[in-house]
């Protein structure tokens, strides 16, 4: 029987009020930690993360450093967005040995050098991906990176819609790239589909704007949802009439959006070359041969979106919807899912086989522990060698 496991203290970016895949996946974890009996606190860092004020850093590192912030032999796990720009605080706790762990989501574009320092100093680092692992390994030269991908709640099986519906998931974010999408459903205005873009508008509130007046000028308003930001059985209620979801960000570690559609029988197009083809991947059937050169039957596909296009748009809009991608492939690939009930019929059979596959959030949970306090941790992980972008 494994000893009572330690309590643990994370910190966790006050700045980031939406509803991010990061905030979901710290309560998620911290819900995970406590039912394997562990005394887990969420402690918000207030500061404009990830690189804050000298004196938020200052008082970030208060909070690693002193005697009383927290009991003794408290382990402490400072979200990556906190600990990224504050290498400050992170090494006065190592010099102090009070080194805490770093949980990243994903790497930060900006300022590495401050990254670096900040990882170094770290007790250890756990990313929410192997992409995302892999990254950090490559940019900064740091061994033993360990990866707790995400876990996914089973949800209810999805009914679609007719016609059929598509879904997209975030927050209205430049990097989650609306309005390529938006560019994309503009050309296929002659079939029938209506879509929701569910996500937060105050995150970039300009941003925002632009989308809303792309739904404009390609004449979607009849076709096409804004809700905002949806919680509980509104968003629920989106999920049961999809009958395709998208996430097409520029830069992705994971996209739990993907594993969430899965476990409602979705299926899912996501964009080539970021962490979302790994969660794509997680609902993936294994073909025989895999490993010998067959590939998975993802349930969705992932499209290549590249470079936008040179000259005007024969939609009406500017020369490019999206500084760094060129919507006319997913908008073929999208008329070719609409078009051909075989498509259709054969990725939701996919979602539906893969949503067997994907593993809870107390897999992730169990992870991580066995990673902070292995020698605590229901099976285990004290022998499993962490590889670097597992």
């Amino acid at each position: 029987m494994p000893p009572t496991p330690p309590a643990i203290r994370l910190l966790v970016p006050a700045n980031i009020r939406h509803n991010s895949g990061g905030n979901v996946y710290n309560a998620a974890l911290a819900e995970g930690l406590e039912q394997l009996g562990t005394e887990v606190t969420i402690q918000p860092v207030s500061g404009d993360w990830p690189v804050a004020s000298k004196e938020e850093r200052r008082r970030l590192a208060g909070l690693l450093t002193s005697g009383t912030a927290a009991p003794a032999g408290t382990i402490t796990i400072v979200d990556g967005l906190v600990a990224s720009g504050a290498p400050e605080a992170m090494e006065a706790a190592a010099a102090g040995g009070q080194a805490p762990w770093v949980l990243m989501h994903m790497p930060l574009d900006d300022h590495p050098d401050l990254e670096a320092r900040s990882l170094r100093a770290a007790a250890g680092v756990i990313c929410t991906s192997g992409s995302a692992a892999a990254e950090i390994t490559r940019r900064h030269g740091l061994s033993g990176v360990r990866a707790a991908l995400p876990g996914t709640e089973r949800g209810p099986l999805a009914h679609g819609s007719e016609p059929p519906h598509l879904l997209a998931v975030a927050a209205l974010l430049p990097n989650k790239d609306q309005l390529i999408l938006l560019a994309a459903l503009a050309r296929l205005k002659d079939l029938d589909w209506t879509a929701a873009l569910v996500g937060s508008a105050t995150a970039d509130p300009d941003y925002a704007r632009q989308v809303v007046a792309a739904v404009d000028r390609h004449g979607l308003g009849g076709r096409v949802q804004l809700p905002g930001e949806l919680t509980g059985d509104a968003l629920e209620q989106q999920w049961l009439a999809a009958d395709l979801s998208l996430l097409v960000s520029r830069v992705e570690a994971f996209g739990m959006a993907v594993t969430e559609s899965i476990a409602r029988g979705v299926p899912v197009i996501v964009r080539a070359g970021t962490g979302a083809v790994e969660a794509l991947g997680q609902g993936a059937e294994p073909q025989p041969g895999h490993g010998n050169g067959a590939e998975p039957a993802l349930p969705g596909a992932a499209v290549e979106l590249g470079s936008a296009p040179a000259g005007p748009d024969t939609t009406g809009g500017e020369a490019s919807e999206s500084a760094e991608g060129n919507p006319e492939p997913l908008a073929a690939l999208l008329r070719s899912w609409l078009t051909d009930p075989s498509v259709r019929a054969e990725w939701r059979r996919r979602a539906l086989a893969g949503r067997e596959l994907l593993p809870g959030w107390d897999a992730t949970a169990r992870r991580v522990l066995g990673y902070v306090a292995p020698e605590a941790a229901p099976g285990s992980h004290s022998s499993h060698r962490p590889a670097d972008g597992e």
